[in-house]
């Protein structure tokens, strides 16, 4: 059956075996009378024309058809109502709703409407029997339907008992009924229809009318003149019908023979891929195909195509349900995902660059440049190897932020990739895809996010890396931050190498000690120093105070925060190198501002200092943190942690005993080391020092450093146990707001230490006047800013005596111990 409207609906013979029990009129056979009544009835020279979208009426063949364009309906109702006749001529293209004369072929055929039904779903379906063809001359209305002027087609009929054609005819039959025989599709009763039809030229319209063929070629042979050409065609056609019929029986029966249970489960993956594209699911021909769609726009290099195409064919010869299919397919998105070749546009402006750095960062000067050179170099070049920069420093200094600005300023991508704690190599490098659940290193996946092959690419916390029995992941990392050797990274679930020559690589580390010599070597370190108090109040009043404001949903002038309040901030409720912890003292301030604001309580917003005290609470720190010079034996040194620096006191305390050295306060093994050289020293050069021999065999020595929870070790609290000792010894008072920090050895000499810059910043933050350094630290010294050593007066000495004539003054502390008298007592 077929559509006007214009599907097919599926055409049964039987259904007119169930017509002919009811009305005796729907016999779909033509007797020879009936054929010799329709070639005898004249066409109407004009006649209602209804096109048809898939199908083609021949002369004698009823077929019912489902109405459903409006103007298709209207004429068969119409037409119903009167003489039952009109014009069916089927359309060129079944898509065009509203067709033309020229969307309709120009031979038709005249049909009688035998009876029309309503259909419950309410379409219209009408059975209809063709009569005689026609030319369509002219359309002469269009509405409210076709009408066309038309012309009879004459048909060249051979003589009736011409063997040749007798025989075409018999052949046609025969041919017919082995179809009919063959195809499980086609029901039993249609050799009933083909045998019992008397009429050569019905037999052939029938079977052309019933063949399994397009509307194209069925057209031909409607308009075809001369029947026995007609049937030699429909004879063509029905013999290529049927060895493509028998063919697929064979192959049919011997699958069904031999099938095996892969095979099996190939059918019902058919089936399921069916199911699937029904419910709008895609199959895994149209996976391919959109897989190879996509790789026509990627720019990657020939090798890359070739493994890409290879494993496209291999996916192609895979079951979808096995496990491989899913393997492969992620590994096809992964290469088709990865930017082969895809940059952004570096903005050369370096003036933009300058601002961008600047507007995001207060001081950093020293990284600002590099970053300014790398551009003007890449200006001037057009091309450069990316430097591996390594920026170190305190927690809180900006350097992971850094990366971030780095990249605004360039024009490019940003990526960070979290190092801490990592310690698997296959992180880095991936696993290969033979393991399940394998997954391409970290490298490539922020790659695949970033869309791009010259990201700005953060490696945060390098100098947190560990390694286990799965491998060394620095070790791995020294592939990716090697200039020479990373534009040829090879991920081991990628099996290609991947240019990475073009990421601008930018890493941070607290601890540079922690990070393999090898992989050290590589990168160029940059350090960034801790702020000042004025460096922290310009950073709060430019950056923390407006993100703040502006996180907390408050405007500028909602709250105010002078630079004295800012300062006391700084100094009473901080004690860093970096603005972490102020940033978040200020935001629990506005945090208060804004719960005032929200529930419409009055309040000033000018912040204060009682104000500050209610929100904060009492102040944690002490901006004088040195102790007094009233005690002798007590001096404060100066030391460099992984956070910044930091002042510690030495204490040395005398009691009556056997000359024992008591060490305490959590030290390592260079600082008790240090403490032993000290003595050592002071023993050697007693006379020099005033100091009775007698002491040290009658006087037990306990050197304690506070806080001791927390580790301490290393060798630059040398000359501050030294300078305890001594001033223990010899009960004199060392010099108010000094502190000092360097190595000593056994001939007296005092070796330079590292840190200076976070001591010094240490050392203004407790309110220190009067520094004691090694010769050889003065460079270290001359490096740093002039507004970074204000306030501030250096010492330099290269002998242990010389500072202990700077540390030490003459005057005896309140109170001194009498060594002669316990001496003499003791003889």
């Amino acid at each position: 059956m077929y559509d006007n409207n214009d599907k097919k609906v599926s055409f049964d013979l039987t259904s007119f075996s169930g017509l002919a029990d009811e009305e005796a009129d729907l016999i779909p056979l033509l007797s020879a009378e009936d054929e010799e009544q329709m070639n005898s009835e004249k066409i109407p020279e004009t006649i209602s024309i209804l096109p048809l979208k898939n199908t083609v009426l021949f002369p004698g063949v009823v077929i019912p058809i489902t109405v459903g364009r409006d103007k298709s309906i209207r004429l068969i109702r119409e037409s119903y109502k009167t003489d039952k006749t009109i014009g069916v001529v089927a359309q060129k293209d079944p898509t065009v709703e509203d067709p033309t004369a020229d969307d309709l072929y120009r031979v038709g055929t005249v049909a009688h409407i035998i009876r029309m039904l309503r259909m419950p779903d309410g379409n219209t379906t009408v059975i209809i029997q063709g009569k005689k063809r026609f030319n369509l001359d002219e359309i002469t209305d269009t509405e409210p339907y076709m009408r066309a002027k038309i012309s009879p087609v004459s048909e060249n009929k051979p003589i009736v008992k011409e063997r040749e054609f007798i025989a075409l005819v018999d052949s046609l039959r025969d041919l017919s009924l082995q179809i009919i025989t063959n195809s499980p599709h086609i029901p039993t009763e249609a050799s009933f229809a083909i045998k019992n039809i008397e009429s050569p030229s019905f037999l052939v319209n029938f079977i052309s009318s019933n063949m399994n063929a397009d509307v194209g070629k069925k057209q031909e042979l409607l308009e075809m003149v001369d029947l026995k050409e007609r049937a030699t065609k429909v004879l063509e056609h029905l013999t290529k019908e049927l060895q493509l019929l028998e063919l697929k029986n064979q192959i049919q029966t011997k699958v069904k023979t031999d099938i095996d249970k892969q095979q099996r489960e190939y059918f019902l993956n058919q089936q399921l891929k069916t199911i699937q594209e029904e419910l709008g699911g895609s199959s895994q021909d149209q996976e391919i195909q959109d897989l190879r769609e996509k790789a026509l726009k990627k720019k990657w290099g020939k090798e890359v195509a070739e493994l890409f195409n290879k494993e496209v064919e291999k996916l192609g010869r895979v079951n979808p349900a096995a496990a491989e299919y899913s393997v492969t397919l992620n590994y096809l998105e992964l290469l088709l995902d990865l930017p082969w070749n895809e940059f952004t546009n570096d903005n050369f402006s370096l003036d933009r660059a300058k601002k961008t750095l600047d507007k995001d960062h207060y001081g950093l000067d020293k990284v600002k440049n590099r970053i300014l050179e790398y551009l003007a170099v890449l200006k001037l070049k057009g091309n450069m190897k990316s430097p591996i920069m390594c920026l170190y420093g305190p927690p809180g200094v900006g350097k992971t932020s850094l990366g971030k600005s780095v990249a605004k300023a360039l024009g490019r991508k940003y990526v960070r990739m979290s190092l801490g704690g990592l310690r698997d190599e296959a992180e880095i490098r991936g696993h290969r895809k033979t393991y399940i659940g394998a997954m391409p290193g970290r490298v490539i996946q922020n790659l695949r996010k970033a869309k791009s092959s010259n990201p700005v690419f953060v490696l945060d916390e390098v100098d947190k890396l560990t390694f286990d029995f799965h491998g060394d992941p620095s070790s791995a990392l020294l592939e990716v931050l090697d200039p020479e050797q990373n534009s040829a990274f090879y991920d081991n679930y990628v099996e290609v190498e991947y240019d990475l020559s073009n990421v601008l690589f930018i890493a941070t580390a607290n601890n540079l000690g922690s990070i393999q010599p090898a992989l050290r070597d590589r990168m160029e370190i940059i350090e960034i120093n801790g702020y000042t108090v004025e460096e922290k109040i310009q950073i709060a009043v430019k950056h923390l105070i407006p993100k703040q404001l502006e996180a907390h949903g408050l405007k500028k002038g909602q709250a105010v925060f002078t630079e004295k309040i800012i300062e006391k901030m700084i100094e009473e409720y901080t004690s860093e190198s970096g603005v972490r912890g102020l940033e978040k003292q200020i935001a629990s301030v506005i945090r208060s501002i804004a719960k005032s604001v929200a529930m419409d309580e009055k309040y000033n917003p000018r912040i204060s200092a009682d104000q500050l005290r209610k929100v904060l609470g009492v102040p944690i720190f002490q901006k004088d943190k040195s102790i007094d010079n009233k005690v002798a034996g007590v001096v404060t040194g100066l030391a460099w942690t992984p956070v910044g620096g930091d002042i510690l006191f030495i204490e040395t305390s005398l009691n009556r005993g056997k000359g024992k050295l008591t060490l305490t306060g959590n030290l390592g093994d260079v600082m008790k080391e240090s403490a032993v050289i000290a003595m050592a020293y002071i023993k050697a050069h007693s006379n020099a020092l005033g100091i009775d021999e007698n002491i040290f065999d009658n006087w037990e020595v306990h050197i304690h450093v506070p806080e001791g929870a927390t580790p301490k070790d290393g060798p630059s609290a040398g000359i501050t146990m030294l300078t305890s000792l001594a001033s223990a010894f010899t009960q004199r008072k060392v010099r108010k707001n000094l502190a000092m920090t360097g190595e000593i050895t056994l001939r007296g000499k005092v070796l330079p230490v590292g840190g200076i810059k976070e001591k010094i910043l240490a050392a203004k933050r407790a309110g220190i006047t009067d520094i004691i350094l090694s010769n050889d630290n003065l460079k270290d010294i001359e490096d740093i800013k002039p507004t970074y050593l204000k306030g501030l007066k250096f010492h330099y000495v290269s002998e242990m005596i010389d500072v202990l004539n700077i540390a030490l003054l003459s005057e005896k502390v309140k109170k001194p111990i009498d060594f002669s008298k316990h001496i003499r007592a003791s003889a």
